[in-house]
């Protein structure tokens, strides 16, 4: 009678035992199933705030100098006021704008100019990897030449006698977008001439990607003018130099 007592006790202390161990994963279960909607419901959420960001920025932000999106919402939202970017934003409008640059803005990394470690200017001798804020280049005849600013650039380009090589061969002109460093071609860019912002030779022609941007630049820095690259003459480099 002993021994069917203690199987009936087992028996049951097992059956509870299983319903237990089934309660606990329907629960794990369920648990899992409700964060994974909570993470598509935020996922979308997030899409839906940049998308919104992006209006925001298309609108009253210079895109341009927006800062990269590394850190948290907190600390993307410090340096989206530190850049000056945009005016002064509400609250749920800055965090839009954040929530662009972590999620939209930097989805692409943008094409820069990578200048070897050994590259000399052929104006100046210059390094030029030790100014990759300034870079610019020229490539012609299957050569990439590197230069420390668009003005020694432009130098090459126009000073014929002191630089003969076949112009006709040049395959590509860039210069470095000042606030993003994203590679320009150089014909397409907009310049400041002589402004109070100085490069590794001293004055300089300073690119930008869009003409805003160098507008904002000009009203802030004392620039004499905004030019294309057709308009840069072989006077105003020697001006820039003070000669």
């Amino acid at each position: 009678m002993q021994n069917i007592e203690s199987e009936a006790v087992t028996g049951s202390r097992t059956l509870f035992d299983q319903q237990i161990r089934m309660k606990v994963f329907t629960l794990f279960l369920v648990s899992g199933l409700i964060g994974l909607y909570a993470q598509d419901d935020l996922s979308a959420r997030v899409k839906q705030l940049s998308a919104k960001g992006e209006k925001i920025a298309d609108i009253l932000c210079d895109k341009e100098k927006l800062p990269s999106g590394g850190g948290n919402l907190e600390e993307v939202i410090e340096k989206v006021k530190l850049s000056q970017a945009c005016p002064a934003l509400s609250k749920s409008k800055l965090e839009a704008v954040a929530s662009y640059v972590m999620v939209g803005n930097n989805s692409v990394k943008k094409a820069q100019i990578s200048v070897p470690a050994d590259a000399k200017c052929p104006v100046c001798g210059m390094f030029v990897s030790k100014y990759p804020k300034w870079s610019a280049q020229m490539i012609h005849s299957g050569k990439v030449y590197h230069f420390d600013g668009v003005k020694d650039m432009m130098k090459y380009y126009i000073f014929d006698g002191n630089f003969p090589y076949d112009r006709t061969k040049i395959t590509q002109i860039a210069v470095s977008d000042y606030y993003s460093l994203e590679m320009v071609d150089a014909k397409e860019a907009f310049y400041v001439l002589d402004s109070d912002v100085f490069g590794p030779m001293g004055r300089e022609l300073i690119p930008f990607k869009h003409k805003k941007s160098a507008e904002t630049f000009m009203a802030e820095h004392n620039g004499k003018a905004i030019i294309r690259f057709s308009d840069i003459t072989d006077d105003m480099l020697m001006k820039l130099d003070g000669l």
